[in-house]
């Protein structure tokens, strides 16, 4: 496995509010979203990201041909997760048929900072998506796909192509590529410590011996 597998393989199934703990320790203090949630309870994806600049308008603003959703799927790669920055659109940049393309190719998933649509077709594909808004209205006309690769934000966050992009029901966290390895070794360190807390607690601790005891619970 290559350095970056062995990564996102540590990452997966550590919860994303252990991994925030772990970002603040090397001053990623802004590393999540209070609303881009998964779209179906239980959606989670861990992956590399793939980023997706959007330029936003009324309908009629742009042409279809600048939609441009295939290039998204044509430029991820199996494993990857694209994540757009659609400046909170109210106007779909993803669907079913989108879901089900991306899906078959192996990427791991989607996050938007705006809209997406055909919940039950994504479901139904077992694709993992998380967006700011679910709504029937069509980015068609009303979004441009503006660069695909370079540095966007979504909430406030500042996401660079291949950081490493973890989702569960809590939300979403952005842990920078470049400190992906400290930050996996406090986050496994964190994830321990909550286990132990937690049986400490079952035998008779107080909530509060544990959190004095435990920094990062």
């Amino acid at each position: 496995m290559s350095e970056l597998q062995d990564l996102i393989a540590g990452f997966k199934g550590i919860p994303t509010a252990t991994i925030a703990n772990a970002l603040d320790d090397v001053g990623k203090v802004v590393n999540s979203s209070p609303f881009i949630r998964a779209v179906v309870p239980g959606m989670t994806l861990c992956g590399p990201a793939l980023t997706v600049d959007v330029e936003t308008g009324e309908a009629g603003t742009f042409s279809s041909s600048d939609f441009k959703v295939g290039a998204l799927i044509d430029a991820a790669s199996p494993g990857d997760v694209i994540v757009v920055s659609a400046k909170a659109a109210r106007a779909s940049i993803w669907g079913g048929m989108a879901s089900l393309a991306a899906s078959i190719k192996g990427v791991a998933g989607l996050v938007v900072d705006g809209s997406v649509r055909d919940v039950e077709e994504m479901s139904g594909c077992e694709f993992n998506v998380f967006s700011r808004h679910v709504i029937p209205t069509t980015g068609r006309s009303r979004l441009r796909v503006k660069s695909i690769g370079e540095s966007v934000m979504i909430d406030g966050i500042e996401v660079a192509c291949g950081d490493i992009i973890v989702g569960d029901s809590t939300g979403i966290v952005v842990v920078p590529k470049n400190q992906a390895s400290r930050v996996l070794q406090n986050a496994l360190t964190y994830q321990m410590q909550d286990r132990e807390a937690e049986q400490e607690i079952r035998t008779g601790s107080s909530f509060t011996e544990v959190m004095s005891k435990f920094k990062r619970i």
